[in-house]
């Protein structure tokens, strides 16, 4: 028999999920308590503690985990031969902005608060990562002199700041991030 998780776990789980995230949402994480959070859920303070250890720990799951699912999709997309270097790139950028256009409110409250700013971090930690392996599989020769680690901070502190441009101002468009981030992407994002 295979292994399963028990559906109280998963329900639990799915519980804590929407109760950050629909009070990441009305204000910023860093001034949601764990009580407020585990009532929301249904559960226990013991429970959340169990599984987490603070608010913006289990937001910043819930965010990877959406980020996750546009990284699959871009893989799928590399995999499936179909799409140029710079399809790719475009339609990653474009998920990305999805992702942020589904938790705008999130991610303004933690543009608002400095107490937030692990929002941010956790954002440029995700773009470095998916960078760093980027340029492990890239076959350009000029990136086995540069500090790999500092061209992946680079691109994801920028982007993670074109993001936050992009929410400051109302009157840019997910096309217009699309855009300026593809001008700034470096050659061994193509």
């Amino acid at each position: 028999m295979a292994d399963r998780t028990d559906p109280r776990i998963t329900r639990t789980a799915q519980a804590f999920e929407q109760a950050i995230v629909d009070l990441a949402g009305q204000r910023p994480v860093s001034q949601i308590t764990v009580a407020e959070l585990a009532d929301r859920a249904g559960v226990t303070r013991a429970t959340f503690y169990n599984r987490y250890s603070s608010p913006l720990e289990l937001l910043i799951q819930v965010l990877n985990k959406d980020l996750a699912r546009g990284q699959r999709r871009k893989e799928a997309r590399q995999a499936d031969g179909r799409y140029t270097a710079e399809q790719v790139l475009r339609l990653t950028i474009g998920d990305v902005a999805d992702h942020v256009g589904r938790f705008t409110a999130v991610y303004q409250h933690a543009l608002r608060d400095p107490a937030d700013g692990g929002v941010y971090e956790a954002l440029v930690r995700y773009f470095t990562d998916i960078s760093l392996a980027v340029i492990a599989r890239s076959a350009r020769p000029d990136l086995t002199r540069a500090s790999h680690q500092v061209m992946a901070q680079f691109f994801a502190q920028g982007f993670a700041g074109a993001i936050k441009a992009w929410l400051s101002d109302d009157s840019m468009t997910k096309a217009d991030l699309v855009e300026a981030a593809i001008a700034c992407a470096p050659a061994w994002w193509r």
